[in-house]
């Protein structure tokens, strides 16, 4: 079976920390089967941290009753990644399950994708991430659209990216700031693409920095 070969590869492997749940969504599994899976996880020794991704609790948050709370709730740590774009999805069971996840103890993130018409816009995405973090939820990513067959439309330029961090950077503080991160096709990894502040070749003596509004600072080497 795949899923006991993964986990046998994960146990014969102590190079391996961390082992993250995703897509399809972890989350539509039973209960019984998610402790089953998360508890074997758990108890190999070398593993520091599990992480789920999904977007059960803010597409179908009243599905994540107590039930969930004995498969969630490990003796290693488990962080919760959820994706969710807009912050007209923060309903108010959106609000009560987020508590509630929090209250059994998982580490909340969140992940956004960078959506033209959608979230484009300094303002939306501010009130999104201020309203995570209120909800003991740390923004983690915003994605740069993959290259997705038939999501052309959604797709916007890196640099409509980097200037909506700049201007985010200006606006709140670290704590509700995710990495501006674009997934290189080809399975080689997320590389952080957000706008660059300090120059990188110093003059005599110096480096030239950037500021959230881009005024130049000398900055001494």
């Amino acid at each position: 079976m795949e899923l006991d070969a993964a986990i046998d590869y994960v146990r014969e492997h102590p190079e391996v920390w961390e082992v993250i749940l995703t897509g399809g969504d972890p989350l539509s599994l039973s209960p019984r089967r998610l402790a089953d899976i998360l508890g074997r996880l758990a108890s190999i020794e070398h593993l520091g941290v599990l992480r789920i991704h999904s977007r059960v609790p803010v597409l179908a948050p009243a599905s994540l009753d107590e039930s969930y709370a004995k498969a969630l709730v490990q003796s290693i740590p488990v962080y919760l990644a959820i994706h969710v774009n807009h912050p007209d999805e923060i309903t108010e069971d959106v609000v009560s399950t987020l508590r509630r996840l929090a209250e059994w103890g998982l580490v909340l993130l969140s992940q956004t994708v960078l959506l033209k018409g959608v979230n484009d816009d300094a303002a939306v995405l501010d009130t999104l991430f201020r309203q995570l973090v209120r909800l003991k939820v740390r923004p983690y990513y915003l994605h740069h659209p993959d290259l997705a067959p038939g999501t052309s439309h959604f797709r916007v330029p890196i640099e409509v990216g980097q200037e909506l961090m700049r201007a985010l950077r200006g606006r709140l503080s670290g704590l509700c700031l995710p990495t501006y991160v674009l997934d290189i096709p080809g399975g080689f990894g997320k590389v952080p693409i957000g706008p660059g502040y300090a120059g990188g070749k110093p003059a005599v003596g110096s480096r030239e920095v950037l500021d959230n509004e881009g005024r130049r600072h000398s900055y001494p080497e």
